[in-house]
């Protein structure tokens, strides 16, 4: 009887072992595609309709070394594919509406790994690395309290026509995603003093002269991921982005988590669906701000009953300046500290009032 279940646990034991082994065999390393193989690389390969120069060695051995590098964080890489279906619809929507080529969708891969509080040493923000000076010039809301480098939209928008105004300045898509890069100031001067038009030919700070071998080597692996060991099923991928937008035009500061709570959630969610919004209030003035699908139809009923319940905890008065006024004496004259009125409207040191404009207090 011993010896019998001593046989039993045998073969379950051996059962136990096989299963796990074909379990991990499954994910072992050696059931992915060698890095030798991956980077064995064949053309014809373009960026953007304009051909790679795979025959040239120097450009050959820069793609390999993108592709090592980014195959060496396969995580990553799988983060970026299950991303890319939130993101990419608009960003394919956009380009095509301004008959322009696909393959700059990679670059806000490359730039930001398709997440909103992506940030470089150069002060460059949001999904598509604006730097202050450069999304201001293309409308990009950037302040204290709003910065629209982090609206995945708006952020799209103006890269589009950024790409668009440096392609029509060098007639080339390669040069015009290299100078989004650097500057096309730097790219314009480059020309000047080397003589070159064509990119692999420039001399450029190493990672300008990476940038498009990377987004090639990005491309490479959106474009056939089972090659580089990457079988995603149709339910890995995340989600599209999917909301309401809802209009309110505010008196004076508001707490965001009015908002939330109109559109029948939590603070956080609000956040996440408007990343633009950098504090916890909204400023005076006139927003438009995303909410839950399907909460929008009954927002602004909601909100009016909080904000009225709100403003009246909290004595809101709002005061019409007069002739004469200042902000000092409108801050005694209400018994409240000068900060506080100027962080209640938004504003600065510098800043003039005039008769007429309205002022909120809180007493």
């Amino acid at each position: 009887m011993k010896k019998l279940m001593l046989l039993s646990l045998i073969v379950l034991s051996i059962s136990g072992t096989n299963a796990l082994a074909e379990s991990a065999k499954a994910f072992a390393p050696e059931s992915l595609p060698s890095l030798i193989s991956a980077i064995r690389v064949e053309g014809p390969l373009d960026f953007c309709g304009e051909p790679l120069p795979l025959n040239n060695p120097d450009v050959r051995e820069r793609l390999e070394k993108e592709l090592l590098l980014i195959l060496w964080n396969r995580p990553q890489v799988i983060l970026w594919l299950k991303r890319s279906t939130r993101y990419f619809p608009y960003i394919e929507k956009t380009l095509a509406q301004n008959n322009m080529p696909q393959d700059l969708k990679y670059i806000a891969v490359v730039e930001s790994a398709l997440l909103d509080y992506a940030g470089s040493s150069q002060g460059a923000v949001g999904y598509w690395q604006f730097i202050k000076q450069t999304g201001l010039r293309y409308g990009l809301s950037i302040d204290k309290n709003i910065d629209e480098r982090r609206n995945f939209f708006a952020s799209t928008k103006a890269a589009v026509a950024y790409l668009q105004d440096l392609h029509d300045l060098f007639s080339s898509w390669t040069l015009a995603a290299a100078a989004y890069n650097v500057g096309e100031d730097r790219i314009q001067n480059e020309k000047n003093s080397q003589k070159v038009d064509n990119y692999y030919d420039f001399s450029l700070p190493k990672e300008t002269e990476r940038y498009i071998l990377k987004i090639m080597a990005v491309k490479l692996i959106f474009s056939n991921p089972s090659r580089y060991g990457f079988h995603l099923l149709e339910e890995d991928y995340y989600q599209p982005l999917t909301f309401d937008r809802v209009k309110i035009t505010l008196p004076g500061r508001t707490p965001l988590y009015l908002v939330a709570q109109a559109s029948g959630t939590y603070f956080k969610q609000i956040k996440d669906l408007n990343p633009e919004l950098m504090g916890d209030q909204l400023p005076k003035g006139t927003h438009i701000i995303a909410v839950p699908k399907g909460s929008g139809e009954s927002f602004h009923s909601l909100f009016a009953k909080l904000s009225k319940k709100w403003r009246q905890e909290y004595n809101m008065h709002i005061y019409i300046v007069k002739k004469g006024d200042s902000l000092s004496t409108i801050a005694e004259q209400f018994n409240v500290t000068l900060p506080s009125l100027m962080a209640w409207n938004d504003l600065r040191s510098d800043n003039f009032i005039r008769p007429g404009e309205k002022l909120i207090i809180y007493q």
